[in-house]
C-alpha cells in the first residue's frame, strides 16, 4: 500500500521530467523479423492474459508493454494466449535493457534514492558511491520493473 502511494505521489512529479519514450517496447517471446500484422485481427488475448497487466495495444492493434505499471515476470501467459502465434518463442525474452537518463536521475543530481535498485531481481542496477547508479547491460533483461518505481521518470528500455 504504501509501495503504491509513493508510485502515485512520484509518478505525478516524474511526469515533469520524463519525455514519451521513443522505443516501443514489445511483448516477450517474439521471433526477428516479426511485423505484427497478425496481431491487427487478433482479439489481444495476450493484454488479458498477462497477469502484470502491462501489455497494451496501439490504435491499430498492435501489442506494447507499459512498464509505469509493473515489470514483466516471464510467466509465459501471453505466449500460451497467443492466438495469432505471434508470440511464439518461449527463449526470447524483452528485447532492450534499461537506460538511466541522467540528467533526470536524483542520485545522479545529488539526491539519495534507490528506488531502481530494489526491484531488480537481476542486481543489474548497482551504484558507484551513493549517487552514481548505472545498469550493467549484459544482466539487465530489459524486465521493466525499475522504470515505474522511479520517482523521476530517468529510466526507459531501449534497443
Amino acid at each position: 500500500m504504501e509501495h503504491e502511494a509513493r508510485r502515485g505521489f512520484f509518478g505525478a512529479i516524474a511526469s515533469l521530467f520524463k519525455e514519451e519514450a521513443q522505443y516501443i517496447v514489445r511483448p516477450p517471446y517474439v521471433m526477428e523479423g516479426t511485423t505484427f500484422n497478425e496481431c491487427l485481427a487478433c482479439n489481444g488475448m495476450c493484454v488479458s492474459a498477462c497477469e502484470e497487466k502491462i501489455i497494451d495495444r496501439d490504435t491499430q492493434g498492435i501489442p506494447f508493454l507499459n512498464f509505469k505499471i509493473s515489470g514483466c515476470s516471464d510467466c509465459h501467459k501471453c505466449l500460451e494466449a497467443c492466438t495469432p502465434v505471434v508470440l511464439s518463442n518461449p527463449t526470447k525474452f524483452i528485447q532492450g535493457h534499461a537506460k538511466i537518463t541522467m540528467m533526470n536521475c536524483m542520485s545522479h543530481q545529488g539526491t539519495i534514492c534507490f528506488s531502481c535498485k530494489e526491484p531488480c531481481l537481476e542486481n543489474a542496477i548497482v551504484f558507484k558511491g551513493m549517487l552514481n547508479p548505472i545498469i550493467l547491460p549484459e544482466r539487465c533483461t530489459g524486465c521493466g520493473y525499475c522504470i515505474g518505481v522511479c520517482p523521476s521518470g530517468a529510466i526507459e528500455v531501449v534497443a
